[in-house]
């Protein structure tokens, strides 16, 4: 009698667990289509010669032999680099100085500011590239040359001048995700005690002091989560020098990053093999810079730790 009721219970608890994976199986099922099985047919397509149509030929490590020798390729990553630097290193920066700001008792409308700053961020593309299409264009009547003559500088051809190119697609970049990373940083300052603050008041702490002793230390987490999304987002940087640059994009390098440099070997110029390649490389690149930007930004408020007896602003004071 004790055996079947055994039996029966541990019949219930594997209709139950059967019953979870079932729920949980479309996802990864679907993941498994979309996301996996891509991503392998691509490191095998990396060892293949093979144009999307013909039979495949098996050629090695010619492909990353071909990839690595192309000076098109350096130059892609260089300006991949050079735009992600300049255009998601300054959103870390305003972006806690923004949500600082905007986490203020005496600020009013925060609602409204809030949602103007998000609103980059669920603008459509299209739209976007139209509004720095032409504020950044070649004309001298262009609002960006205007603004340069006002100054007395000299005009610049924002498509197809080197530094052009860069400015005008890192600022696109930065003007697009600086609502994103303020609201991640927002929403972890909302979880800081206000006491912190007031204590640091009492103690004649100024915004800046309370800003690095308390804020930072206690927004390491939401730092090192963007620092690392801002990361693989900068090297994976397609859209919008793709739809800023248009008919230009892939035909010249002033802007010209590394997802683009795969995507006109792939698709322009059929050459599967190579566009596989330059994937798997630029995963490895991803791959190291994350680590070493995730590593460089867990360091701060490290000498900040520990606020519970002896409160770290004191230090400043």
């Amino acid at each position: 009698m004790f055996y079947k009721r055994k039996m029966k219970y541990r019949s219930e608890e594997t209709k139950d667990k059967i019953s979870a994976y079932l729920y949980i199986s479309p996802f990864f099922i679907i993941f498994a289509i979309i996301g996996l099985y891509p991503a392998i047919f691509s490191i095998y397509l990396a060892f293949q010669k093979w144009n999307g149509l013909g039979d495949m030929n098996f050629v090695g490590l010619q492909n990353f032999h071909t990839v690595l020798h192309d000076p098109t390729f350096w130059k892609a990553l260089y300006n991949t680099i050079v735009m992600g630097l300049m255009g998601t290193a300054p959103q870390i920066i305003f972006g806690i100085i923004l949500a600082f700001i905007l986490n203020q008792a005496f600020l009013k409308f925060k609602n409204m500011f809030r949602a103007m700053i998000f609103l980059p961020y669920i603008t459509s593309m299209v739209a976007v590239a139209l509004v720095f299409g032409v504020f950044f264009s070649s004309n001298d009547t262009a609002l960006a040359n205007y603004t340069l003559q006002f100054f007395g500088m000299d005009t610049v051809a924002w498509k197809t001048s080197e530094w052009g190119a860069k400015i005008a697609i890192s600022i696109m970049v930065f003007w697009r995700w600086i609502g994103y990373n303020t609201i991640i940083y927002l929403a972890g300052l909302q979880g800081i005690p206000k006491e912190l603050y007031e204590a640091a008041k009492i103690d004649g702490a100024n915004i800046i002091q309370q800003l690095r002793y308390i804020t930072m230390p206690l927004l390491k987490p939401f730092i090192v989560l963007t620092v690392f999304f801002s990361t693989v987002g900068a090297l994976q940087l397609f859209t919008e020098p793709t739809v800023f640059l248009g008919a230009q994009a892939f035909s010249r390098t002033e802007a010209m990053t590394v997802v683009m440099y795969l995507y006109r070997d792939a698709f322009s110029l059929q050459s599967f093999g190579t566009g596989s390649a330059t994937a798997v490389i630029l995963l490895l690149i991803i791959v190291v810079a994350s680590a070493i930007n995730t590593y460089l930004s867990s360091g701060i408020g490290k000498r900040e730790r520990g606020i519970n007896h002896e409160y770290t602003w004191k230090k400043a004071l």
